[in-house]
């Protein structure tokens, strides 16, 4: 078996990628065996085939069957195949946390402290159902806990005078909810102020609780997104401990993980463009959005090596984000789809099928070429970029021209 050798390219010749693509690699080791088996590499460098009659498909040529291609010129796709898991970009679990008043509230980020025993779960959100900014996560006690945007969780009670990261969060919610504008309350600010309290108020006359002016620890839940509800811990009714979750909820953006291997790391980058292919066999376009730097072992993979079984394969966390597209389908959540890299392009081309390349026994390929006069010969050339979808390799050669016919293996 002979494989394609690094070699210099000729000036012109277009070759783009990032790494040796391993399909490629088959694609030529397997066009070699064939054309190496149907005539042998040493007949093929010693003669060109000057006497023999023209092929023509559906003929033999040294007792195997052969068929004509025809040099053309088109545009390339380099492309890796993955597979990959379509779910939610980031997921969150929220935690029942009393205020110190003892009125109802809720936070983000789990804490430890003990139930105060009198708190009771009076709403709760059905699972697949999308909470948005300034809707009610949950009650308590008949009292909202409100969901808002952000990525400081709400470690304190908010009144006026107080600043910091979490209150400019409050100010840009306010804002964006329309009951404050931004000649109040300037872009990034994060002083609680007079407007920041007349917001709140306003908040609260429209969730239907007192109208304080402030907020008690926990009576809002920052997320940084819309959330969707993927699950619920809490139960109608049940009690309402400190610190226990509550629900669990990931962003709306629809997301597809890739478990990639460390090899082919070099062959994508942030901003590939992407096919995904989904349960149904739609395409949909998408965008590499992020390519993890460590490789991590899979932790469902346990300790399979210590009981006889395989070492676990490490991988790379590569994120892919659909980008224009139609529904990918709510119902589809970690479901398996295909993911095409498109790693690089060739514009018009010098083509020929993989299949018709020959290894020469001096080095380097080949093709035959089937002349109109009957006469076969051999021209030198010299690989470029592989189309691995459709078995094409870009060539550079003197003696090739679009419109000439190469000899093939048939059917």
């Amino acid at each position: 078996m002979v494989d394609a050798a690094p070699h210099q390219q000729p000036a012109g010749l277009v070759v783009a990628g990032r790494g040796q693509r391993r399909r490629r690699s088959r694609w030529l080791t397997g066009a070699v065996v064939v054309v190496v088996l149907a005539a042998g590499a040493a007949v093929w460098a010693a003669r060109p085939f000057a006497t023999r009659s023209p092929a023509k498909a559906g003929v033999t040529d040294n007792a195997y069957p052969v068929s004509l291609a025809t040099v053309s010129r088109q545009d390339l796709l380099s492309q890796t195949e993955l597979n990959g898991t379509l779910g939610y970009a980031g997921s969150y679990t929220v935690a029942y946390q009393a205020g110190a008043s003892a009125a109802s509230a809720a936070s983000a980020v789990p804490a430890g402290s003990s139930s105060s025993g009198s708190d009771t779960f009076t709403w709760l959100p059905a699972a697949g159902q999308v909470i948005r900014q300034g809707q009610p996560l949950y009650d308590v006690n008949g009292t909202p806990v409100v969901l808002l945007y952000g990525s400081t969780p709400m470690y304190r009670s908010l009144s006026e005078d107080l600043t910091g990261a979490d209150v400019a969060e409050l100010n840009a919610d306010l804002v964006a909810l329309g009951y404050v504008t931004s000649a109040e309350i300037p872009a990034g600010s994060d002083t609680f102020t007079g407007w920041t309290e007349y917001g709140v108020e306003k908040l609260q006359a429209a969730l239907g609780v007192t109208q304080t002016g402030a907020l008690s620890l926990g009576q809002v839940v920052f997320l940084p997104t819309a959330a969707l509800v993927s699950s619920l811990t809490a139960s109608l009714g049940g009690q309402a401990q400190s610190g226990s979750t509550v629900l669990a909820v990931t962003s709306t953006t629809r997301q597809v993980s890739v478990a990639l291997d460390p090899a082919q790391q070099s062959e994508i980058a942030v901003g590939d463009k992407v096919g995904i292919v989904l349960p149904d066999n739609q395409t949909i376009p998408g965008v590499i959005s992020s390519v993890g730097t460590v490789a991590t072992t899979p932790s469902s993979a346990d300790n399979s090596a210590s009981a006889g079984g395989s070492a676990p394969t490490p991988t790379i966390t590569v994120l892919v984000t659909p980008t224009g597209a139609p529904s990918t389908g709510s119902w589809w959540d970690q479901a398996s789809v295909n993911v095409t890299v498109t790693t690089a392009a060739a514009h018009d081309a010098l083509v020929v099928p993989v299949d018709a390349l020959i290894a020469l026994a001096s080095g380097g390929y080949a093709v035959e070429v089937a002349e109109a006069d009957g006469v076969h010969k051999l021209v030198p050339v010299s690989l470029g970029m592989f189309d691995d979808a459709d078995g094409l390799v870009q060539i550079t050669s003197s003696g090739l021209t679009v419109g000439e016919k190469v000899v093939v293996p048939g059917i």
